[in-house]
């Protein structure tokens, strides 16, 4: 029987004999029927537990009207302004409006609204009165305390204060969701459910077990108190030690419960294995670019050891791998070869961090009391089993399936790793490498990567040694993308002229360049808004003025004549001018960051 796409009509739920919702989904992106999209994942998860869901995808949130469409839910409503924090999503770096929208069908922007979890809520609650709401995805999950907005630069309140929603679930949610629906259908009103791991509302007064953080009055004048909070959060995210938070917010407080466990292997397959259509819904007409990226690659975990200190994927999902079973991946590339669109290649098998698949702590009793932010930084934790013959058996496994011709890695991956997992190394370069493979360096300056929580140049030397022999070895003419970022704090013009010199002396081209976006409850946009790092209280270069972002823009650009000019400027800004010459004076190779192997083309 082909699976039902969820309703987001009266029509839809009538075909199904159903007169009202007990939960209404509203969110920022298209409904794309696939385990990728959060608001569907959600959805069916909750429809396998016997309730009624119905989606309403980027509802017109200026028309009462729109989102009454569905009727008034009988328990509540959930909202997500989608897979991105909607003003990430809809402005730049250099704060400029995007002209696209991935999420949405042909691409267009302005499809959702700007700060979306506060403008949906608001919506429905003026569509519905006294509707219970409940917010979640990443917009709610990193701004779930006093935070600061870069696009209004000013440290806000939580957003459960300024959208009025009656709680929060922050990280991926399908336990804390699953709790709240239960408890709703059993009577019990949405503020009262206090003690829900995973979840953040407005109290009265905080339990006695609660750590009380500087409030919201206090953080927003000052910095110091902002950092103080920061450190006190971050040192509370074990779900298994971690204590509940308590901020103040006028004469109420923000009360945020530790994170949610992570899914152990059985509960994570079944979400894999519920019956998604993985596809978009059928009235859209116009391709949405987001589907089309990931319509053939798999999931195969989730969480990140890494712990970046520009990066909200260990906010979110947490530094714990959590991994899907063999048996329940090769069952999804199994369904996908039987897509009517399918010609055998898979665009990638991976998560946040592609080689982390099967990675696990190995002290159980060590996990259950740590506070480390990183597994990796500033070194390998000893605990953690970081072997890649796993995630290499699983590959194998995979390209042995009928119908599947190419199997590529197209999340990034953890270079400083190779050490420890040699297997996978040399099953990727020898069978998944689709022309270019990617990898995260994001500065090469260990000042730099100290502040980042990335590794050192010398693992990336290392790597592009074994990268360059391999390549060579198997005759293959493969090359590397090599993701950096401008304007990153701790980076000064002096450290990008020595990256733009480590990038010009190893032939590497930068194709595009990732400018800093202080995004909401990361590590380095507490130290962009305060100056200091929260954990030393040492201070921190910030480059904020756009003359000095630009410039090292220019200089991880390095190879394209427009900006010499720039680049020039950089130079003598440093007092580094007799290093133009070298950088500037003589061309770099021709071709795709000069690690090609001979001149023949394969395709593994």
């Amino acid at each position: 029987m082909t699976p039902l796409f969820l309703p987001t009509s009266r029509a839809a739920m009538a075909e199904r004999g159903w007169d009202e919702l007990d939960i209404l989904f509203v969110g920022g992106d298209a409904y794309v029927d696939h385990p990728a999209f959060g608001v569907p994942l959600l959805a069916r998860l909750l429809e396998a537990e016997g309730y009624r869901v119905g989606i309403l995808a980027q509802p017109d949130w200026k028309n009462p009207e729109a989102l009454r469409a569905l009727g008034r839910p009988r328990l509540f409503a959930a909202v997500s302004a989608g897979a991105m924090d909607s003003l990430v999503n809809r402005y730049t770096a250099a704060k400029k409006v995007r002209n696209d929208d991935a999420y949405t069908p042909g691409g267009r922007a302005g499809a959702r609204p700007e700060r979306a979890v506060i403008a949906y809520t608001a919506a429905l609650k003026g569509a519905f009165k006294g509707l219970p709401v409940v917010i979640g995805g990443i917009e709610a999950s990193l701004r779930r305390l006093a935070h600061y907005d870069y696009w209004d630069d000013r440290v806000r309140r939580s957003v459960l204060v300024d959208s009025k929603a009656d709680l929060l679930v922050f990280g991926m949610g399908e336990a804390a969701l699953l709790e709240i629906a239960r408890r709703a259908a059993a009577g019990e009103p949405l503020k009262e459910m206090r003690d829900i791991p995973g979840t953040a509302l407005m109290v009265a007064a905080p339990p006695a077990d609660a750590l009380k953080l500087p409030s919201y009055e206090e953080v927003a004048g000052d910095p110091e108190s902002y950092g103080g909070a920061f450190r006190l959060a971050a040192e509370q995210a074990n779900p298994w030690s971690g204590r509940p938070l308590a901020q103040p917010h006028g004469e109420r407080w923000v009360l945020v419960n530790p994170p949610a466990p992570p899914l152990d292997e059985a509960r994570l397959d079944r979400l894999y294995a519920l019956p998604f259509t993985r596809l978009p819904h059928p009235s859209y007409t116009e391709t949405i670019p987001a589907y089309e990226q990931i319509k053939f690659s798999i999931t195969a975990h989730r969480g990140c050891a890494g712990g970046c200190a520009f990066c909200a994927i260990t906010h979110h999902q947490g530094k714990i791998i959590q991994s899907r079973s063999e048996a329940s991946v090769l069952a999804e590339v199994r369904a996908l070869t039987r897509h009517p669109e399918f010609r055998g290649t898979l665009s990638d098998v991976g998560g946040p961090t592609a080689n982390m698949y099967g990675m696990v702590c190995g002290d159980e009793a060590a996990r259950r009391v740590c506070r480390r932010g990183s597994c990796l930084h500033p070194r390998i934790c000893r605990h953690l089993a970081i072997g890649g013959r796993r995630a290499e058996r699983l590959l194998a496994r995979i390209r042995d399936l009928a119908g599947v011709k190419h199997v590529f890695v197209a999340s990034g991956i953890r270079y400083d790793l190779l050490d420890h997992q040699q297997e996978y190394f040399e099953a990727l370069l020898a069978h998944h490498v689709g022309g270019l493979l990617k990898i995260a360096p994001e500065s090469v300056v260990p000042e730099v990567t100290a502040i980042m929580r990335k590794p050192g140049p010398e693992p990336l030397e290392k790597f592009l040694r074994y990268y360059r022999e391999s390549c060579r070895e198997q005759g293959k003419r493969q090359g590397v993308v090599p993701y950096l970022i401008a304007g990153h704090p701790g980076c000064t013009l002096s450290h990008m002229v020595d990256t733009a010199l480590f990038l010009k002396r190893r032939n590497l081209r930068v194709e595009q360049v990732q400018e800093f976006t202080p995004t909401p409850g990361t590590l380095a946009t507490c130290i962009w808004h305060t100056g200091r790092d929260p954990f030393t209280g040492a201070r921190v270069h910030v480059p904020k003025s756009p003359r000095e972002r630009r410039l090292q823009k220019a200089l991880l650009l390095w190879h394209l004549p427009r900006n010499h000019g720039e680049i020039r400027e950089a130079l003598r800004e440093c007092g580094r001018e007799k290093e133009g010459q070298e950088l500037l004076g003589a061309k770099g190779p021709q071709g795709h960051q000069g690690l090609q192997g001979p001149k023949r083309r394969h395709r593994p």
